[in-house]
Order: structure tokens, then sequence, then C-alpha cells
């Protein structure tokens, strides 16, 4: 089994660095091997999951620009109130630290709810962290929907494990590969190829001036792999005109916006009804069991069931009993 830590960049979905381990890495430890990846003016959307004090101030330190959403467990006492709303708090390592007010990390706090039915945690508080203090320059407002951003990475997943590489007959879900190495080789060449389409699509859309979220996947996906075949032996000349044929039909298969997200996180069953299996129900039973049927007369579409307290044998009753 292997886990994968991703870096995406959510305007063109293109992965700019990852991190792979075995399942007993946590994802807060390869999230630490990411941050040195991180462009300087980049702005940083972290799930809530990953929060911790330590990848905070880690990203402090390396002067990083965070917004990250937080539980209802973590304290945040407003210290001062700022006009849109949010206000500034002081996050701490540990609770005997709150208590003394020392080595804590200013942050600002934006709590807000919505009431859209269609959206996932319509009514609930929900709270977001944010490194960038200037209330002016970055409203409340333009954040809470900005981190709805966030969600691009798991159309990322989707395409890389789903569409790229789907199942097939003679291949099952998981990797091939037997071996630690095989699997990091694999895991790459499904991000490299990724890159690759991601980087054209991208060209693709500037050619036109369009926004690359507007092009299908799958469809570039099926033109690049139907035209790679072409450019094998040719000339310079002929590699230029044929990657700008490229880009202009790729561009051309453009999709209708994007819905919102409206999928809860559910399971249709948490738990099985069934007891677990143990050792007493191995083994196969014997065909000669014995049923006690109670005595009763009762009618069931049509059809009068009379039956006295006898023990019938599986497999022998009498049709004249029914």
């Amino acid at each position: 089994m292997v886990r994968k830590m991703t870096l995406v960049e959510v305007g063109t979905h293109v992965e700019l660095a990852l991190a792979m381990g075995g399942w007993q890495h946590s994802e807060a430890k390869l999230a630490v091997s990411l941050v040195p990846k991180l462009p300087k003016d980049s702005l940083l959307l972290v799930d809530r999951g990953l929060f911790g004090f330590p990848l905070w101030k880690l990203l402090a330190d390396a002067d990083i620009q965070v917004l990250a959403r937080v539980n209802k467990v973590v304290t945040l006492e407003p210290i001062q109130r700022l006009a849109d709303g949010s206000f500034l708090a002081k996050i701490y390592s540990k609770s005997y630290d709150r208590v003394k007010d020392r080595n804590g990390i200013i942050v600002r706090v934006i709590e807000f709810t919505h009431h859209d039915p269609q959206r996932i945690g319509s009514g609930e508080k929900h709270r977001l962290l944010t490194t960038l203090l200037d209330a002016e320059k970055h409203p409340a407002l333009e954040l809470a929907c900005l981190y709805h951003e966030r969600w691009e990475v798991e159309l990322v997943f989707d395409e890389q494990k789903t569409h790229q590489d789907p199942r097939r007959a003679s291949k099952p879900a998981h990797l091939r590969s037997e071996t630690p190495e095989g699997i990091r080789q694999e895991v790459l060449a499904l991000s490299l190829g990724h890159f690759v389409t991601r980087a054209l699509m991208f060209e693709a859309a500037k050619t036109t001036d369009m926004d690359v979220d507007r092009l299908s996947f799958m469809g570039c996906l099926h033109i690049l792999r139907c035209r790679l075949p072409e450019c094998d032996a040719g000339t310079p000349l002929s590699l230029e005109q044929w990657y700008a044929a490229l880009l202009s039909e790729m561009a051309k298969e453009d999709i209708d916006p994007r819905r919102n997200r409206v999928n809860p996180r559910v399971v249709k069953q948490k738990m099985s009804k069934f007891q677990k299996k143990r050792r007493c129900h191995r083994g196969a039973l014997s065909h000669a069991a014995i049923f006690a049927v109670d005595s009763c007369s009762r009618s069931c579409s049509g059809v009068n069931l009379s039956t006295s307290h006898q023990d019938i044998p599986f497999g022998h009753a009498t049709p004249s009993r029914w």
C-alpha cells in the first residue's frame, strides 16, 4: 500500500510536487516534506485534517501564506475584532502555553455559515484560519469563497486514478508492481503523464484566451493518445506544425461550466448488521437439521397456512401440510 501527498495548483490542475510513503506514514509528516516545494508567492489551501501547530509554524517561518480549515475542537479566543466580522487570535503548541500566553502565533479567524440546501454543511458554522491579517486587502467573504477551490485536488486524483489509468479486464484497480521501487515508478509515471496532458491543456487554453477549467480532460487525453504516433519520426518543421495542430484541436474540447460539489460525505451502511464470524461458525452444517414449527393458522396472499407443533426435518416437508 502507498500513501501519496500531492501539491496541486488548483487553477490549472498541474501537480507541482508529491511525496510518497507507506500506509504507516501519516499525511502530516508527508506534508512537511512538501514545504520546500511551495512557491513563495502562493496561497496554500490546507485541508482540515492537516492542521497542526508544527506545520503552521514551519509555513510561517518559510513566509508562506496559508488558508486552512479547522475543526471545532481548536480553541480560538478573539483578541481583536476586524471590520469584516473576522477576528485575530493566537494558536499554541499546547494548552500550557495558552495559559501562560507564550510562543503563540497570531492568526486571523473567519467564521461563516451558508444556507444553501444543495451544498454540504448547510446551517453549520465553518471556521477558517489564515495568515492574511489585512481585512481590507483580503475580505472574509472572498477568502470563504476561495477556499472552496481546494476541492480541485480531488478532481486531480480522479483524473489520474480513474480516467488516465482505468480498469481493464486484464488489470485490477490496484497498482501492478509488487516491490516498493516498482510502486514508486508507477506512481511517478502516472503523475508525469498527467503533467504532460495538463501542461498541453494550459497551452491550448492560452491560444483562445479560455479558462483551462473549461477544457475536457478526457477529450484532450484522447486527442493526445491518437496524435502521439504522428510525431514519432518527423522534421523540426513538421513537429512544430504537429504541435500547433494539437493545441488547436485541444482548444475545441470545451465543456459547460462545472456545477458545485453537492455530494455529502456519507456512506450507505457504516457497519454490517451481521455478527462477526467466529471459530464456532466454521465447518459445514448437517443437512438433517431439525426445525420446530409452532402451531399457527394464517392466510398469506390467498394461501392458507395450517401447521401443528411438530418437528419437520429440513428438506422433507410434505406438500399436504401447506
